[in-house]
Formats: C-alpha cells, structure tokens, sequence
C-alpha cells in the first residue's frame, strides 16, 4: 500500500531550508559556529543534602522480640 504522507526528509525539508538560510545569516553577521564536547550519557546524580530536619525523620519499626524474649515474658505470665 502506497502512503498518501509525504516521508519525514520531505516533511521537514522546508524547516531545513529555513534553518540553513539562518545559519548563513549568522555567519555572514562574523557569527561563529563552536563545536563543545557532548555532555555525559550519564551524569553524576545530585548531591544530598547534610540537613536532617527532625520533624520529617521516619519513624521506625521497632524490631520485633526475640524468642529469648518471648519465652521469659510467657514464664512471667505464668508465675503471676
């Protein structure tokens, strides 16, 4: 089946052509054009932050007890 769409080369062709002609300009202007080195595909993520606010520190799960402990509360119960 035949596409009634022009392809993408002809679909941005004239953005193409309006951005070369803007090129021209700049460099008729004694524009420069300056080619940096790409920046990284990863980069290094944010630092954290050293500030603990004590109004947003979670509150944790106490541990559960242990069998130890278990057992000498049970022989607590059963001495009362």
């Amino acid at each position: 089946m035949i596409s009634n769409h022009l392809n993408l080369v002809e679909q941005r062709r004239g953005a193409a052509f309006d951005l070369s002609e803007q090129i021209a300009q700049y460099l008729a202007a004694n524009g420069k054009i300056v080619q940096l080195e790409s920046p990284p595909i990863n980069p290094d993520p944010g630092k954290r932050s050293t500030k603990i606010d004590p109004e947003t520190i979670l509150k944790r799960r106490k541990p559960p007890i242990t069998r130890a402990e278990r057992e000498a509360l049970r022989k607590l119960a059963e001495a009362l």
